[in-house]
């Protein structure tokens, strides 16, 4: 049965309606959610599982990709109630990628690594044709470490792009994949492209011209650990954006984990809530994106993950701390806004929440 989420914290609790969370009928840990409009959702996770919904979470249909059982789906993008990619990450040949046109009735294998040093992280897409997927660092031809980045322009097929103008990474540095967000575009025509790296450096990587050319700049978020980093990056326009993380390993660790930036990523400001905890994902209320969020931050609605709440954000307001029964097993990984406003969850032993 559903179970009411209740709002526990928040200075200047905002107005809504209560969110509910949904019966999957799944155990696995899901990592990817990726919401097509209010009734049709894909989510992804463990065990080669993929759901999907078509009546707004109401049901949820579970299957597993044929030849695809031991792998971890951390990402899906999907454009309809037939069409969807997913990506596994894993070592080598367990990071793939996967397409179905036909709502999962037949897959297509489109990508496997086959660098065993290779570790697949987050897939966007600008459309159906045109998408992006990260992976973490591996050596070029002369030795230097550079995040692997696949590109695809026509939904088929996959190629590399040259790593010549990509800015090193550092020694022990990588990208999460936590919750397929630590890449970040604005989609449609719009040439910009964002990544966020953790471990040993906490990084923002922007090219403006669709990762022809790179620069790279330092943020103030916590990092040194392989556990420690940024998790997740949005941007609401080319200018506005956000990073979200901390150490997965100690989620309720209080540390500099969330920052924004004005400037389009060159230069980065720590949130002064307090206190802070892990974050695994964020994103912009779609329609800040689309001009709600113009008249300045007070107006842009964010949302960000965290294990056991969601923050409904509203800057400069403090967020309302929104968080499930205590008995009800519900947790957060991974967040997809919703064109029409509020988002759509995912988590652990199947869990789906959505926020209108």
């Amino acid at each position: 049965m559903r179970h009411l989420l209740t709002l526990v914290l928040g200075a200047a609790a905002l107005a809504q309606t209560a969110p509910q969370t949904h019966p999957t009928h799944s155990n696995e840990n899901l990592r990817g959610v990726s919401a097509v409009s209010r009734q049709i959702a894909w989510a992804s996770g463990t065990h080669g599982t993929y759901l999907r919904t078509k009546d707004g979470g109401q049901s949820w249909i579970a299957a597993q990709v044929p030849g695809a059982e031991g792998l971890d789906f951390r990402g899906v993008v999907a454009f309809s109630a037939e069409e969807a990619f997913l990506m596994s990450a894993g070592a080598g040949e367990q990071s793939r990628i996967y397409h179905t046109s036909d709502g999962g009735q037949h897959w297509a294998l489109q990508f496997t690594e086959t660098n065993p040093k290779g570790f697949l992280d987050c897939m966007v897409f600008w459309d159906r044709s045109h998408g992006i997927v990260l992976g973490d660092p591996i050596a070029d031809e002369s030795g230097k470490l550079k995040f692997e980045l696949l590109m695809t322009t026509d939904g088929e097929s996959w190629s590399r792009l040259p790593a010549a103008e990509l800015p090193p990474a550092v020694e022990g540095e990588g990208a999460f994949a936590a919750s397929n967000s630590c890449v970040a575009i604005l989609g449609g025509a719009d040439l910009n492209l964002w990544f966020a790296t953790g471990g040993r450096a906490a990084r923002v990587f922007h090219s403006a011209d669709r990762g022809r050319t790179w620069e790279v700049f330092e943020t103030p978020l916590i990092h040194g650990a392989e556990s420690e980093g940024i998790f997740s990056i949005a941007f609401r326009d080319a200018l506005h954006g956000v990073i979200a993380g901390g150490d997965y390993k100690l989620p309720e660790q209080d540390g500099p984990n969330l920052a924004f930036s004005n400037d389009g990523g060159k230069t980065w400001k720590l949130s002064e809530i307090y206190p802070q905890s892990y974050y695994s994902a964020v994103a912009y209320d779609r329609r800040s994106s689309d001009g709600g969020g113009k008249g300045g931050e007070g107006q842009t609605r964010l949302f960000i993950a965290g294990p056991k709440f969601i923050y409904d954000f509203r800057p400069p307001q403090n967020p309302t701390r929104i968080s499930p029964p205590k008995k009800s097993g519900v947790q957060f990984n991974a967040v997809s806004a919703y064109a029409g406003g509020g988002a759509i969850f995912a988590g652990p032993q199947g869990s789906i929440a959505v926020i209108p």
